[in-house]
């Protein structure tokens, strides 16, 4: 089994306090007005959008692998929807762009990227949420 760790430190009320996260090398600090409002930081909810876009991909370039397929690059947005006033995650989308230069049909693509939303680890995590796979755009070589 892998275990990875993550930590936070908050300092303060809520409104004028302020912390900070790491993970691994990624590091940022966080404030009431970064999550709430337009200030500088970072916010729980940006961190799990990474995350997911970071497995999504990772998941879609092993299922593109298992159907015969090659990924050149893979791309993917999370757009993670947070309700302030309910205080929860009411959504994350995702939208992925990818050059795989031996497949031509995106159909089949679409399929593999549905694959891939369902088998990521942290979809799977995430069950709780509606997660939408809102567009998987198939590139060629020659117009990435």
């Amino acid at each position: 089994m892998i275990v990875r760790t993550a930590q936070a430190r908050w300092t303060g009320a809520l409104k004028g306090g302020e912390g900070a996260v790491r993970a691994g090398a990624l590091e940022s600090g966080y404030s009431f007005a970064s999550r709430f409002e337009d200030g500088d930081g970072t916010t729980p909810e940006a961190l799990i959008g990474a995350a997911h876009a970071g497995c999504f991909s990772m998941a879609l370039s092993l299922i593109l692998g298992e159907h015969g397929f090659t990924p050149d690059e893979v791309r993917t947005t999370a757009t993670v929807r947070f309700d302030p006033v309910a205080l929860e995650i009411t959504g994350i989308t995702l939208d992925t762009w990818a050059v795989v230069s031996d497949l031509a049909d995106p159909a089949e693509f679409q399929r593999i990227a549905d694959l891939a939303k369902e088998n990521c680890p942290v979809s799977k995590a995430l069950g709780a949420v509606d997660i939408q796979l809102a567009s998987a755009r198939l590139t060629d070589t020659s117009s990435a």
